[in-house]
């Protein structure tokens, strides 16, 4: 049986560190491994419950430090901006010299001990993450950072010491400060950044801690009051909330009524007004009233715990082109070797210039060199759109489902349930018997179905005089067969209890008695708010809109005639809905909207699949997008999310790739030093995470 790891590592601040991570534990034969570096979380899954410790000490020794959990909630803690505050110290006189003429600083020796201590961080953070990343045959950025550094002091030492007359023409000691100053400042606003990227689920985490009053009532009935933490709360707990309280849990109101606002689980910004026997989500909060409420799910069991974890869970999955950017960023490294030796031998020999030029032109080479921000393009963009999502009441599944709305050409919805409510209202009834006893014999009979429509009828009608059977049987799919205590036989179901079928249009439910028909009901289904607006949009920008449904034609005509959908298949039967999906998948990339159990193999077999969160729960496991808050309206929003989305993914990938291709001839070519070269490839992920935010904010 398999054992599932999910936790927290400090170290991993890029792209190209989650893709080191990733491979060293892919190599160690996990499975299911995400490495997210926004978020600082890394989660896979081994056969032996023994072998976690030894994959999370290997990665210690990467260069990272795994994270003592703390309910998934901790952020990650960084040295990195006491080390740049240590290294500007010591690097700011050291660069000064360039631009003053005060002697003391063009002293070597001051040049020395100003460099020594900077040296010293670079060794402790980039030197012992190098080294142990080629033990591991798993080269990183680090690699490149710390020999351009390295050669730059031993460079200037080696110079001082064998032409002492020349010294200055040898000292580069402020280009080995630089380089490690200025990424260690690139790695700050990086890590800076990211956490922006990642605020959704932070800001969606935050709901999870709060207090909670938990009722005691003792053996007389006396009740008291204790405050405590909510992770203390227990299933089946009774707990008041009042005005102003965050709800501890998830649970059900039992007395009380009370204003909850859910914007963070929905984006709608009115509270919802909740009664007895609703239910309530755990982090929304009690705008006004005070309710009781009894919990039914805590701790990682609840709809907000579940919602960080997909949306965590998605955000690190990797779309296809972030998986052809981790295959380039893979062999990055030791290119860029190769690279910054041709570029020493071929300005040395060929173009004779000298070792000093040579040398800063080979450094300056590695320096420039930036893996990390093709490792970041895709997370950055993903963790913004999905956050966006999240906060929008649109949970997606996977990064690899943003990319694939960009292909999509023909949406297909279920009828029942996903563009109506369900909610069956009665339409219209003709009967043959007195109108008062006809209700009596419905309603006495449907008494025994759990079928909706009986469910529905049940609401609308009742009964002056109760019936007493003497038998009663159940017929799937057909309806009731009773026998009253004078031994007349009725039915009641669908047209296939008709020993006769009639012409014309069939009515949704017939009552017959002893084998002759005597009444009929007709019911209706309301459309579900906002259905009308997403179909209108879908159909203004060019998509085929498709009804696929197991009702009767009719009901299915009527409402995509209200709703001006372009093609309705009706009357199809689960096997028959995969049957016909397969048929639209042949044609072009297909979204299926649905909500039932019968809609769950077509979810899972379209392009996309999108469940509404009050779906079945096969259906939303199997959908690859839910809606909140069953919330249609929001589906134009998670269209214009995924495309967007893979627009910034490209947008960053380019820029990336541009910058690589650019920046690494003009360092050879001697158009760059090694200093501006630190300082531009610090700012370059900074750059792809800015491009990124614009995704929050942006019209889609």
């Amino acid at each position: 049986m398999s054992t599932s790891y999910q936790g927290k590592v400090d170290g991993m601040t890029c792209g190209n560190c989650a893709l080191t991570i990733t491979k060293f534990l892919e190599k160690e034969g996990a499975e299911s491994v995400m490495a997210n570096s926004a978020t600082g979380e890394v989660s896979f899954t081994v056969v032996e419950a023994d072998r976690i410790e030894p994959l999370l000490q290997g990665i210690d020794k990467l260069g990272y430090k795994v994270l003592k959990e703390e309910n998934g909630v901790v952020q990650k803690s960084s040295s990195v901006k006491y080390m740049l505050f240590v290294s500007l110290i010591f690097w700011i006189p050291l660069i000064a010299h360039m631009f003053i003429s005060w002697m003391p600083l063009h002293n070597p020796w001051v040049q020395l001990i100003l460099a020594t201590p900077v040296y010293a961080i670079g060794v402790y953070h980039f030197g012992i993450s190098a080294w142990r990343s080629l033990v591991n045959k798993l080269p990183n950025m680090d690699v490149l950072v710390f020999i351009g550094a390295t050669a730059a002091y031993f460079y200037s030492i080696t110079g001082w010491y064998l032409f002492p007359g020349q010294v200055h023409d040898y000292l580069f000691f402020e280009t080995t400060a630089s380089i490690i100053t200025l990424v260690l400042a690139g790695n700050f606003l990086e890590e800076y950044t990211s956490r922006s990227t990642a605020s959704a689920i932070h800001e969606l985490m935050k709901y999870q801690k709060t207090k909670a009053k938990i009722i005691f009532t003792d053996s007389i009935g006396k009740e008291t009051i204790q405050e405590v933490d909510n992770e203390f709360v227990r299933v089946d707990d009774m707990v008041l909330i009042n005005t102003g309280d965050k709800i501890p849990a998830d649970g059900i109101i039992v007395s009380g009524q009370a204003s909850v606002d859910e914007s963070m689980m929905n984006g709608e910004s009115l509270p919802d007004l909740k009664m007895p026997g609703d239910a309530v989500i755990g982090g929304t909060i009690v705008t006004d009233g005070s309710i009781r409420m009894k919990t039914t799910a805590v701790g990682a069991n609840t709809a907000l715990s579940a919602i960080i974890q997909l949306v965590n869970q998605a955000q690190a999955s990797k779309p296809p082109m972030q998986k052809m950017a981790d295959k380039i960023s893979a062999i990055f490294v030791p290119a860029v070797l190769v690279i910054a030796v041709l570029t020493f031998l071929g300005n040395y020999y060929f173009a004779e210039l000298s070792m000093q030029q040579s040398m800063m032109r080979t450094i300056a080479v590695m320096v420039i060199a930036c893996p990390c921000a093709m490792g970041l393009a895709t997370p950055a963009a993903v963790m913004v759109g999905m956050g966006r999502a999240a906060k929008n009441g649109i949970l997606v599944k996977g990064g690899d489902t943003l990319e694939k709305f960009t292909s999509i050409k023909q949406f297909v919805f279920d009828k029942t349930g996903t563009l109506t409510t369900g909610e069956l209202m009665i339409a219209g009834f003709h009967t043959s018997m007195d109108e008062q006893e006809f209700k009596n014999v419905v309603v006495s009979a449907e008494q025994h179905s759990s079928h909706p429509i009986a469910k529905s009828i049940l609401r609308e009608w009742t009964s002056s005089r109760d019936i007493l059977w003497s038998s009663v049987e159940e017929f799937k799919g057909v309806g009731l067969t009773l026998v009253d205590e004078q031994q007349v036989e009725w039915q009641v179901g669908s047209y296939r209890i008709l020993k006769e079928q009639t012409e014309g249009p069939r009515h949704d439910l017939y009552l017959v008695k002893q084998g002759e028909p005597v009444g009929w009901i007709d019911l209706k289904d309301e459309l579900r708010p906002g259905a009308a607006g997403v179909i209108q949009k879908l159909n203004a920008q060019g998509y085929r809109t498709i009804m696929l449904s197991g009702d009767r034609t009719e009901k299915c005509e009527r409402i995509a005639g209200e709703l001006k959908i372009t093609e309705v298949y009706s009357e199809q039967l689960p096997h028959q809905k995969l049957e016909k999906l397969d048929e639209l998948l042949a044609q072009s990339p297909t979204v299926m909207v649905g909500d039932g159990i019968n809609d769950a193999p077509s979810l899972a077999k379209a392009t996309i699949g999108i469940s509404l969160s009050d779906a079945s729960h096969i259906a939303m496991q199997s959908a690859h997008v839910i809606l909140l808050k069953n919330n249609l309206a929001a589906l134009p929003m998670a269209i214009g999310l995924g495309k967007h989305t893979f627009l910034t993914i490209k947008q960053n990938l380019f820029w990336a790739f541009f910058y690589n291709i650019v920046a690494i001839p003009v360092a050879a070519f001697g158009f760059l030093t090694p200093t501006w070269g630190a300082g531009i490839m610090g700012l370059s992920d900074v750059v792809l995470i800015l491009n990124s935010l614009k995704l929050r904010f942006k019209k889609v």
